[in-house]
């Protein structure tokens, strides 16, 4: 006696090979067991390409659901798919796409954008009393270089009447406990972290914003030196064209003979204090990991904000694939660069700076000042007091 069973479970067809043969004359003709094995040899070929195609359906799903929403993201920033053009002609896609402004996230705010930005952008500066005398500088010379569109966020009650009492585009927050008190008493690191919880709204409104810190003198209008070509433009830390753009820097071991020398990349951390970004999914991912961070460790926002910006992917961690732009070091300048260098050469003391952030110094305020005299006032001599760094 032969039988071959055939069960079908959800569309898949499983062969049980159950074969009982107690002697070849009680089965039944050649020809049938013929047919038989010829209908078993399709019918296990399909299940095989059935089981083939569960297990990538299987895979395909795994990788969505680790993925989440990246392959919409992926979508909405590569959009149609094109040939590749001749070589050398191909570039990457670094611009992404703006997000759809969202007004209902915050209406009071988005009325005052709508007064105050040009062209859906603007400069923001957080501050509290802390700060006030700085602000001060800050806000008069950003009226001098003709910018309009910039914007204080208070911080306290003090600084609100003061920027209203001098006519400067003010706004105050709706009350929050966790931010409100960091916001009044909190120091320059603290209130400085505030700013990623504060801008993710900006950028759900639709608008791009050049973030500052108070202790910058602005010379000129630093819309006129963007590129607006990535998620982030921000101001760098470095000093010199290596540590400001990046280079190769060759680690000696000698103790491993032939393969001593490593080869690493290095360059000088982005300024958290002076950055434009961009209203992209990227964008607000970087503040919403940023502000996750801060919350849950003892940690200095800027070194937050660069891992979060350059750590690649790796197991255990997914990278942001945020696309960046280094500034001119000369034209967004740090207090470094100004100090130690520029000062002391004849040819690079003649160039007019866009803003000038005194980051490298705590003597911020008689710095400042000293900068608008030097620049603006034409004072030779007004930087000559202070030391290339600080006592």
């Amino acid at each position: 006696m032969c039988l071959i069973l055939y069960e079908r479970r959800n569309s898949i067809i499983f062969i049980m090979d159950f074969v009982w043969q107690e002697n070849s004359a009680g089965c039944e003709s050649s020809d049938r067991v013929n047919l038989l094995k010829s209908e078993f040899v399709a019918v296990s070929e399909k299940n095989a390409e059935l089981k083939k195609q569960v297990r990538e359906l299987t895979e395909r799903l795994r990788l969505a659901e680790q993925g989440k929403d990246q392959a919409q993201k992926q979508f909405l920033t590569l959009g149609k798919q094109v040939k590749a053009g001749p070589f050398g002609t191909v570039k990457g896609l670094r611009t992404n796409p703006t997000v759809v402004p969202d007004e209902s996230v915050n209406s009071r705010l988005g009325k005052i954008l709508e007064k105050v930005a040009v062209k859906r952008e603007l400069i923001v500066g957080l501050a509290n009393a802390n700060v006030k005398e700085m602000l001060e500088v800050w806000f008069t010379n950003i009226k001098r270089a003709g910018i309009t569109n910039y914007l204080v966020v208070a911080l306290d009650d003090e600084i609100l009447k003061f920027c209203e009492s001098n006519q400067v585009p003010v706004y105050k927050r709706d009350p929050e406990d966790s931010v409100d008190e960091i916001g009044r008493i909190g120091s320059n690191h603290a209130v400085s972290g505030l700013k990623f919880r504060i801008l993710r709204e900006f950028l759900q409104l639709g608008y791009s914003v050049l973030l500052s810190d108070v202790d910058i003198v602005y010379l000129q209008n630093p819309f006129d030196h963007l590129y607006r070509d990535s998620d982030v433009e921000s101001m760098s830390d470095g000093h010199d064209n290596m540590t400001a753009y990046g280079y190769n820097d060759v680690f000696d071991e000698p103790a491993m003979g032939w393969a001593r020398f490593a080869h690493t990349m290095r360059i000088w951390v982005y300024n958290s204090g002076f950055f434009y970004i961009r209203p992209t999914i990227p964008s607000i991912e970087l503040l919403d990991r940023v502000a996750t961070r801060l919350s849950k460790e003892k940690a200095w926002d800027q070194a937050v904000f660069n891992e979060e910006l350059f750590y690649p992917s790796h197991p255990g961690y997914d990278g942001l694939h945020a696309s960046r732009r280094t500034m001119d070091m000369y034209l967004f300048m740090n207090s470094k660069v100004l100090f130690k260098t520029v000062r002391n050469d004849a040819n690079l003391s003649k160039l007019k700076p866009v803003i000038i952030h005194v980051n490298y110094h705590p003597d911020k305020l008689p710095r400042m000042k000293a900068i608008v005299q030097y620049y603006v006032d034409g004072k030779q001599d007004a930087l000559k007091p202070f030391p290339d760094g600080s006592n």
